[in-house]
């Protein structure tokens, strides 16, 4: 760690808690990464075959959302020196002093163990053993292993935001094929181009902190270029549960149209030579299409099933 992190490491670790809000636990649990959590875990359950109870429907998705939250919190303890000397994470609970990190960790443990014990209660062991997997990969491999060590961080560490329409298919079927395993390959292709676009245009933060983000370790170049790479492997992915006769048309063509135009995107990134971080709009402009891009692409895989269900496909 550098001086700058290490003098706000110890600012952090000399600054006096105040009294801990529930807004402040809220926030632990990453609420704009746990609404894409929600939201693919909902899609997996509701595009799998076969049918699940309501409430027993709920109560996997509870967990999910629940063991996204305490991994979260868990990666707010962890990193609570870093996020202080982060513009983008300087005003969390942790490094303002507003909590005690062990609160955040207690937090975090108690989360990750209720939701895989609900999980295996409510639900089944296979669903429950498979977000068990997902907590430890993110809170565990990723935030404490992966991501101050290599700048594949995201690349290997993009399997912890896979698992939940993965893990919601798996709740409804019981088993693992072919199709929850597409799933989890397209959110993990997807996080590369997603969060590196991110990276060009805050690579000044992560450098202060020393996180070895590609941008900072390999430079702009080397970045864009992978952007590229994952854009182009991401499409016959996204396009592959209709390739295989797992979905209609309706999903394809959706998936034909969101990938041409990601890859449109990524084109100019691609091409576009050094920039100042507040001058990268392409690079801003491929971030938050790629957040539309899974939005509706997932949305789309729920469209093709409740159209098949209804017969309006045949």
């Amino acid at each position: 760690m550098d001086a700058t992190a290490d003098t706000k490491a110890s600012a952090t670790e000399g600054a006096t808690a105040l009294p801990a809000e529930w807004r402040d636990f809220f926030t632990l649990t990453k609420p704009r990464v746990m609404t894409l959590v929600i939201f693919t875990g909902i899609c997996g359950l509701l595009a799998a075959p076969g049918s699940i109870h309501p409430v027993i429907g709920f109560t996997a998705i509870l967990a999910i959302a629940m063991g996204a939250g305490g991994s979260a919190a868990l990666n707010h303890w962890w990193e609570a020196d870093l996020d202080a000397g982060m513009k983008r994470t300087a005003n969390r609970p942790l490094p303002t002093g507003r909590m005690r990190r062990e609160d955040a960790r207690d937090f975090g443990i108690f989360l990750s163990a209720v939701s895989v014990g609900m999980m295996g209660v409510a639900v089944h062991w296979l669903a429950a053993i498979s977000l068990l997997v997902a907590i430890i990969y993110y809170a565990v491999v990723y935030t404490m292993w992966l991501k101050p060590r290599t700048p594949q961080n995201i690349v290997i560490g993009g399997g912890a935001g896979a698992f939940p329409p993965f893990i919601g298919w798996v709740a409804v079927t019981g088993e693992i094929t072919m199709m929850p395993v597409l799933l989890f390959a397209i959110i993990f292709f997807w996080t590369p181009p997603h969060f590196w676009a991110l990276a060009l245009f805050m690579k000044s933060d992560y450098a202060k902190v020393g996180i070895p983000m590609l941008p900072v370790v390999a430079g702009e170049r080397v970045t864009r270029n992978q952007i590229l790479g994952y854009t182009v492997l991401l499409a016959p992915i996204a396009i592959a549960p209709w390739a295989i006769g797992a979905t209609s048309w309706v999903y394809g063509s959706v998936a034909v149209v969101l990938s041409a135009l990601f890859l449109a995107l990524a084109i100019p990134v691609f091409t576009r030579e050094r920039a100042a971080e507040d001058a990268m709009v392409e690079e801003k402009r491929l971030f938050k299409f790629s957040i539309y891009y899974l939005f509706i692409l997932f949305a789309a895989l729920v469209a093709d099933r409740v159209l098949a269900a209804q017969g309006l496909l045949a």
